[in-house]
This record gives structure tokens, C-alpha cells and sequence, in this order.
């Protein structure tokens, strides 16, 4: 996008997926690598810097494949409780988890509890519906 610097973490393995981030490019901006070492997810982490007087922005694009397993949805809470350490953190999502109620904090699933638990830990909530 014109005006714009894009972060893209390319899906591994394969020529499809992946996830893509336009930040304004008047912005200071740098990527970050959370949980490098760990099972690889499909996420990007930038930190924007602040303006005067104000913190840093961590800017975050998560997309979780339907059939993902649990080790690496345990690296990705990782990665999310690592980034929620900020003072600001914007997380734009796909979990991809069946019979998640986001009104009430309630899922019918293990694996969709299991990323309520993680949203709740870190203090994080749903901004949009």
C-alpha cells in the first residue's frame, strides 16, 4: 500500500499463507522475533515507538491454522504473553477456535478454553465482534 511499510512473515513449507502487516511509513518501526527458538507459528510482531511522552505500540498479526496442534498454540501464548508485557499491545487475529463466546468468556472446546486462558492471563480483550 502507497504510504505504507509492509512487514510479511511468509508461510513455511509452502507458496500460500502467511501473514502481512502495512504500518504508515512516517512510523519508527521494527520487527520483532518473539519465540525464534520455538515451534513455528504464523505470526508478526512489530513495536511501533511512541510518540513524545508516550510508550511503545506492540503491533501483532496472528493467524491459527483450523488443525494446529497444541505445542505450537503453546508457542504462540508464548509469544502473545511476551508481547502483552508492553504498555500497549494491538493483536489482530484469526484463532480459528469453534464455540468461542467472547460476550460471555465461555467456548464448548478444550483448544478454544485454552486461548481464553491466554487472552485472560495477559489482561487482553475483544475489541471487535
Amino acid at each position: 500500500m502507497e504510504g505504507c511499510r509492509p512487514f510479511r512473515k511468509d508461510k513455511q513449507g509452502t507458496q500460500e499463507g502467511g501473514v502481512i502487516l502495512d504500518v504508515n511509513d512516517r512510523l519508527e518501526c521494527m520487527e520483532l522475533h518473539l519465540g525464534m527458538d520455538e515451534e513455528p507459528t504464523e505470526n508478526l510482531w512489530v513495536r511501533i515507538e511512541g510518540r513524545a511522552g508516550t510508550g511503545d505500540i506492540i503491533a501483532g498479526v496472528c493467524y491459527r491454522p483450523p488443525d494446529q496442534g497444541d505445542r505450537v498454540d503453546e508457542a504462540l501464548y508464548r509469544q502473545i504473553g511476551a508481547a502483552s508485557c508492553s504498555q500497549a499491545l494491538v493483536l489482530r487475529e484469526d484463532f480459528n477456535h469453534p464455540k468461542i463466546c467472547w460476550r460471555d468468556n465461555t467456548a464448548g472446546h478444550k483448544q478454544s478454553r485454552k486461548i481464553l486462558e491466554c487472552v485472560d492471563d495477559n489482561f487482553l480483550f475483544q475489541v471487535i465482534d
